[in-house]
């Protein structure tokens, strides 16, 4: 848990900042979009200019948290505009979800010539230092439970969006409730959330009940590339740019479809590898708990937890397989 005199320091942050810039890791998942809302929304109410700042697109099925689309680095913004305060100036950052340069490519030029306070909320391991005053809790499922508590630290206000930003980002970081990161803080903090005004009924069918045609024929391409190792306790799936063109799907899209092959009993172990574009292989990893895969994503620059993490590795498709096939091989050697 976070002390209470790292709260108090990142009250008197913000208490004495006007305007915001806040921002979180590249492909922002539900944990970092609705902690992002969440936090938006709150300094909003306090009366502050705050600006939210993404570094990739924010997948369809999280936009219901926003009521306009965030800015996009690169795309909306760049990165000269930013650096040469063309953007805004601004007195504080917030960075949510990630404490890692890697995790915030072109940001981190920005970052590292930045002069301003920054405020970091994270509960992943990996760790960079990236800020002034860090609310970190590694013990916690979601960086969504930070905020919550943080704000309840703060008294406050907590509105029904709010709430709702919340619910997703704590929902979706536990895979609605069967990772088994899933502790009784998920469910109280969860249960305060609902006595507060989220809804969960109305949150399941916009987060799950609302595919697109593009994502549900990619999560089929994808299917037909199954293959267990090892077995059948690994099992990888791919996706080619072919595949994106075909469907019509997005990169975004890919979100949590690692998650499909884990309902396979003999799984304990589960790769994802997709083209993308520029020559890499984005590999996104899970454990049912035998294997850290975090581990295996650190030796190649990336990070995340024991049980879910991801990594850019060098191509070509076949090439990348053979790098995490070899590891998760020799993990399951030392069980």
């Amino acid at each position: 848990m976070v002390n209470n005199t790292d709260f108090q320091k990142a009250v008197e942050l913000i208490d004495k900042s006007n305007s915001i810039l806040v921002t979180t890791h590249t492909k922002p998942d539900g944990d970092a979009c609705g902690s992002i809302a969440a936090i938006c929304d709150v300094l909003a109410a306090l009366g502050k200019k705050v600006e939210p700042l993404l570094l990739s697109e924010v997948p369809e099925w999280y936009r219901f948290l926003f009521a306009d689309p965030p800015k996009i680095l690169g795309r909306d913004i760049s990165l000269q505009q930013l650096t040469e305060g063309q953007f805004a100036e601004f007195d504080l950052i917030i960075i949510v979800d990630t404490n890692s340069y890697s995790q915030l490519p072109k940001f981190e030029e920005y970052l590292k010539q930045n002069n301003k306070p920054v405020l970091v909320i994270d509960h992943h391991v990996t760790a960079d230092g990236l800020g002034c005053v860090e609310l970190i809790d590694t013990t916690a499922a979601a960086t969504g439970l930070i905020v919550f508590d943080f704000l309840k630290y703060s008294d406050w206000p907590v509105t029904d969006k709010i709430t709702h930003s919340l619910f997703v980002a704590i929902a979706t970081d536990t895979g609605w409730f069967h990772f088994p990161n899933t502790d009784s803080r998920v469910h109280r903090s969860c249960a305060e959330l609902i006595d507060a005004g989220a809804n969960p009924a109305q949150i399941y069918h916009d987060l799950y009940q609302n595919l697109s045609l593009q994502r549900f024929k990619l999560m089929v391409a994808m299917a037909k590339t199954l293959e267990l190792h090892l077995n059948g306790r690994y099992a990888t799936q791919h996706l080619t740019q072919a595949d994106f063109e075909r469907t019509g799907a997005a990169h975004k899209d890919t979100e949590n479809l690692i998650d499909e092959c884990q309902r396979i009993s003999t799984v304990e172990a589960a790769a994802l590898f997709v083209e993308a574009g520029d020559g890499r292989v984005r590999c996104s990893l899970r454990s049912r708990g035998a294997v850290n895969v975090r581990k295996i994503a650190a030796k190649f620059g990336g990070g995340g937890h024991t049980m879910a993490a991801g990594a850019y590795l060098s191509g070509p498709l076949e090439h990348a397989k053979q790098l995490i096939f070899e590891q998760i091989k020799e993990q399951f050697a030392e069980i």
